[in-house]
């Protein structure tokens, strides 16, 4: 279904990202996937898979970055911007360094991203932009007030380049997952039960019971719907958010 397509996954070493990041390649893509690790997107990179060590906070990094994927794979034409951290503090706690920490990569990391793939999606016939923010960013979060805003940004930086685009062959979409089966469930267990003063399983069980159906989400399902944004006839789904909850907010 994509065969010939270049694109690109920020935060493509792990989890929802790396299983994006296989989907596309699956489907005949040629994908870069990037992060900070240079080792960990090596060891994952798989046929079609090809690594790129980047910062999508630092504004340079992701210009050089996208310019070598461009050089060797031809016009991105899918943009998927997935880097991102998720940490939370309460309000009284939240200092300037991590709330511009959040920021940099959450917001400040998504919009270099897509700005400099459009660089050459715009060249091309057809294209791509799909940012995955998160249920926080459409409902909030307890304690996690400088998150939730930057998924919040996203979701707004989306509609409004889906209105600058409008009526052509471009659409910029928005997934919301809420809590995913990754790694970051994993560290943010350990920090939720040393906030709360709860056991390890308690901790894991709030967070998954904020999930509607009251599971977590697989990376594969997040992967499956970033994979139909990208079908050729989905071109009239532009400008919103999919959200993956397990049920109504």
């Amino acid at each position: 279904m994509l065969q010939g397509k270049h694109a690109i996954v920020t935060g493509g070493g792990t989890g929802i990202g790396l299983a994006i990041a296989r989907s596309l390649a699956d489907a005949g893509a040629q994908v870069t996937i990037t992060g900070r690790r240079a080792d960990v997107l090596k060891e994952v990179a798989e046929p079609g898979m090809f690594a790129l060590p980047m910062d999508v906070s630092d504004e340079a990094s992701v210009r050089e970055g996208m310019a070598s994927a461009v050089a060797a794979r031809g016009p991105i034409q899918i943009c998927v911007a997935n880097a991102g951290i998720a940490e939370g503090r309460k309000l009284q706690k939240t200092s300037s360094e991590f709330w511009r920490k959040i920021m940099a990569t959450n917001l400040d990391g998504c919009f270099y991203t897509v700005r400099e793939s459009l660089e050459s999606m715009t060249t091309t016939d057809w294209g791509r932009v799909i940012a995955i923010s998160s249920i926080a960013g459409l409902r909030g979060a307890p304690g996690a007030g400088a998150y939730a805003a930057s998924k919040h940004g996203v979701i707004g930086m989306m509609r409004s380049f889906a209105e600058d685009f409008l009526g052509g062959p471009i659409t910029f979409n928005s997934i919301c997952p809420g809590y995913v089966d990754t790694p970051i469930v994993t560290r943010n267990t350990d920090a939720i039960s040393k906030r709360a003063g709860v056991s390890e399983e308690e901790a894991r069980n709030m967070m998954i019971n904020m999930n509607r159906h009251k599971r977590l989400i697989s990376p594969e399902e997040v992967a499956a719907t970033a994979l139909w944004l990208c079908n050729p006839l989905i071109e009239s789904v532009n400008g919103t958010e999919i959200r993956i909850a397990g049920g109504q907010l």
